[in-house]
């Protein structure tokens, strides 16, 4: 290997080698021997020279790389529960939909989805997750009921982010999609795209990623007629890769979260965290120049000041 393993104190060296300011060595050398140095690193490159990732700006601190490293993290937390509410919601739909449309066990009969390659793989993993399940009423609907696949609404119950979106992107029954969808103001198609989106949005926060700069391979369609109020606060495609960050995905969860929960405190409580990041910064999440004179965000702004 080119490149041997270093002590903390020379991860700490390394960095005031090149430039970075380090106001307190014993709080910083903490942090570095509980959060992997390659891992804190990453959040570096908002702080260094344009075309030299590896010298920092005149006067940056190591305290400003932990800042925009803890905002990652409450960000991670943030987006995660509005995700999992998000989940819960729609297969919540899914299953009563289907069910009072198609019957209980619908979701086994290949022919109502599109795929029948990913209704087969679907189908095995949530085999897989039955299997997997310490869930008393799993063990009834198996032992006691005699019933190897369950009704929908309780499949539902154990159905994974990534299974339930397959389960509503294929049904070939639009009229399905549509109800499911009605439940957020949103086009079926839309809905569809933005579920498949969210699987990846989820799976980065829950598996610890770097979630506040990155650009996403797997986008969704815009909604471009409904809900009519949502179109005016999106950052559209331009070229600049803006649109694929978190600033689109964050308005669609205020968005659902709000459609799921009326009375909910996430949007304010995505308020208050954004007001810590340095507002040299939020660029990075796609947001425009502009955001804070968007309808969706101007308005949450004069709520929450």
């Amino acid at each position: 290997m080119s490149k041997p393993a270093i002590t903390y104190q020379q991860q700490l060296d390394l960095l005031k080698s090149r430039g970075l300011i380090v106001p307190d060595e014993a709080s910083a050398l903490h942090i570095l021997e509980h959060h992997n140095y390659y891992r804190l690193s990453a959040y570096r490159f908002s702080f260094t020279q344009p075309g030299n990732p590896d010298q920092f700006r005149p006067g940056i601190t190591f305290d400003q790389i932990w800042a925009l490293y803890q905002f990652d993290r409450s960000l991670r937390q943030l987006v995660l529960e509005a995700c999992k509410r998000v989940e819960i919601s729609a297969r919540s739909r899914w299953a009563y939909e289907l069910g009072h449309r198609l019957g209980p066990l619908a979701y086994l009969e290949n022919s109502h989805f599109s795929d029948p390659l990913i209704h087969a793989r679907t189908l095995t993993k949530l085999d897989s997750e039955m299997t997997r399940s310490k869930e008393e009423f799993i063990k009834h609907h198996k032992a006691t009921l005699g019933m190897a696949w369950p009704p929908a609404w309780v499949i539902a119950e154990i159905a994974s982010f990534g299974n339930v979106s397959n389960l509503i992107s294929q049904l070939r029954h639009s009229s399905i999609r549509q109800a499911v969808a009605d439940g957020y103001g949103l086009d079926e198609q839309v809905f569809g795209s933005l579920l498949h989106h969210l699987c990846v949005l989820r799976n980065t926060a829950a598996h610890h990623s770097r979630l506040w700069n990155r650009k996403f391979v797997i986008t969704f369609q815009l909604p471009k007629k409904k809900p009519a109020h949502l179109h005016h606060n999106f950052f559209t495609p331009t070229g600049t890769g803006n649109f694929r960050r978190l600033h689109n995905s964050l308005i669609l969860l205020t968005h659902l979260v709000q459609c799921i929960e009326p009375a909910t405190h996430w949007p304010a409580r995505l308020i208050h965290l954004l007001k810590t990041l340095d507002p040299a910064l939020i660029h990075e999440m796609g947001f425009p120049p502009d955001w804070k004179t968007r309808p969706m965000w101007q308005a949450l702004l004069a709520a929450n000041p």
